[in-house]
């Protein structure tokens, strides 16, 4: 797949199945993740891969998170389905550190740049993914089930698999005036 097609027509897909990205086309997404920029080379990203009883773990791991920041009922099975949404899930941890010339915020943008690369490795093997995140990326719990330090940052859930249902290949052409100012 052309590489600018493949970013002027991206879109997630919510709707994952089997089979999920496996050996070398897992590989090839973990190492597009890796080339993310990263100024001063402190490479601050960490990858969980949650796939197969996995996604169980992670499951209760995200329904802990809901039941202790007091959601309701409706809230707490959302969390505890989420895992089960795709076959894969790669969560992405900004592991930041203290830098002179690299400021914190920086690293997360680095980690979220990561995530983007990873989806777009999917989408260009025949696979797709839709990037995850919400209130459970900032509960304690399940910052301390991914080993979170303080000044880490769950930047999201990539989810990935194959999906279900069908997308055009292009989509209309985007008026990029709104969002533009010459300077």
């Amino acid at each position: 797949m052309d590489a600018l097609e493949l970013l002027i027509n991206r879109r997630s897909a919510a709707r994952l199945a089997e089979p999920a990205p496996t050996g070398e086309q897992r590989e090839n997404i973990l190492r597009a993740g890796l080339r993310a920029p990263d100024h001063g080379t402190l490479q601050p990203w960490q990858f969980f891969v949650i796939e197969g009883d996995g996604l169980t773990r992670f499951s209760q791991l995200l329904e802990k998170g809901a039941i202790a920041a007091g959601q309701d009922d409706k809230a707490v099975e959302k969390a505890r389905s989420a895992p089960f949404r795709a076959p894969l899930i790669i969560a992405v941890v900004a592991k930041c550190q203290d830098h002179p010339k690299v400021p914190k915020w920086e690293q997360e943008m680095s980690a979220g740049c990561a995530v983007m690369a990873m989806q777009m490795a999917a989408v260009a093997q025949g696979f797709n993914g839709i990037w995850r995140s919400g209130a459970l990326t900032e509960s304690p719990v399940v910052r301390d089930g991914l080993g979170c330090r303080e000044q880490d940052k769950i930047v999201g859930f990539l989810y990935l698999g194959t999906p279900q249902l069908k997308a055009s290949t292009t989509i209309a052409a985007v008026d990029t005036s709104p969002f533009v100012v010459h300077f």
